[in-house]
């Protein structure tokens, strides 16, 4: 770790935090959500879900910003009642990715079931193709909903970011925060040696992964000082899922309320404020990248 921090301009004893903005391109109220805070510096990094109805805006956005830090938020799930999507990959039922009427799976539990390692790399490959095709150039991927981070898809994952030379969200085993996404210690215990193994060679990875909540409309700005105050030494994955308050939100999200205030709780400048007094670094996942490349 701390040759990485180091190898960024950094000191060993560093924090950096990648205010990420997750599921953008899922509606039209995460594009301008992403806009307004990447204009004022209320993230660093964000990701594109490619199957989704908004990813053509998301890439005329990119189109007229072509420095901003965005990568893939790989999809395997979509998780809505009435607002659904399907592969870019297939549209085949047999796949084992689609449920009965041709749309991901809800669940991430459904798709390991149902669909091979074979037909999960053939619809990643073509994610990434698709954001390649629209002239984004990518900073690194994660998986939307940790459905990739099942130790039947993680190779690939793995393989896929090594093949383009970005990074790919992964912890190491320690992670501050790693218990609350799903990263059990079993898991863990699983993917120690693949995560050593990967350090030595240069890949980067994560001290740690906070999220936001979206259960908790009330109160977020305090639970973002409580939240980034955890950042330890090293480089943090902070996930917030910002969106405006659109009549369309409000149909799609129940937890519509929650998206809205993580959205204005990061465009407040109160928060800015905190991170430097906390001496806290703020970076995106091109300085990851350029690190990962030179290695």
């Amino acid at each position: 770790m701390g040759n990485m921090l180091e190898e960024m301009g950094y000191s060993k004893n560093d924090r950096l935090v990648i205010l990420h903005a997750d599921d953008l391109g899922m509606c039209q109220a995460t594009l301008t959500a992403f806009e307004k805070l990447w204009a004022c510096g209320g993230v660093s990094s964000g990701a594109v879900m490619p199957p989704c109805p908004w990813f053509p805006g998301l890439t005329a956005f990119m189109r007229d910003h072509p420095d901003v830090d965005m990568g893939i938020h790989a999809t395997l799930n979509c998780e809505w009642d009435s607002y659904r999507w399907g592969a870019v990959s297939t549209c085949d039922l047999e796949s084992g990715l689609l449920d009965e009427d041709g749309y991901l799976h809800k669940d991430p539990a459904k798709t390991l079931e149902q669909a091979s390692p074979e037909v999960v790399s053939a619809e990643l490959t073509a994610q990434i193709d698709r954001v390649r095709k629209a002239g984004i150039e990518f900073s690194h991927i994660d998986s939307h909903m940790g459905a990739l981070f099942f130790s039947t898809y993680i190779e690939d994952y793995v393989k896929q970011a090594i093949d383009n030379k970005v990074p790919a969200m992964l912890p190491r085993v320690n992670a501050v925060g790693i218990e609350g996404l799903g990263f059990t210690e079993e898991k863990m215990e699983i993917f120690e040696p693949v995560l050593d193994e990967l350090e030595r060679q240069g890949f980067p990875l994560i001290d740690g992964i906070l999220m936001m909540p979206l259960n908790q409309p009330e109160g977020q700005m305090e639970i973002a000082k409580k939240l980034l105050s955890q950042v330890p030494v090293g480089v943090t994955h902070f996930i917030l899922h910002p969106a405006e308050d659109t009549p369309e939100l409000r149909s799609i999200c129940p937890d519509w309320p929650s998206r809205v205030a993580n959205y204005q709780t990061f465009m407040d400048e109160e928060l800015r404020a905190f991170l430097i007094s906390e001496r806290i670094h703020v970076i995106g996942y091109k300085e990851l990248r350029g690190v990962m490349r030179a290695a």
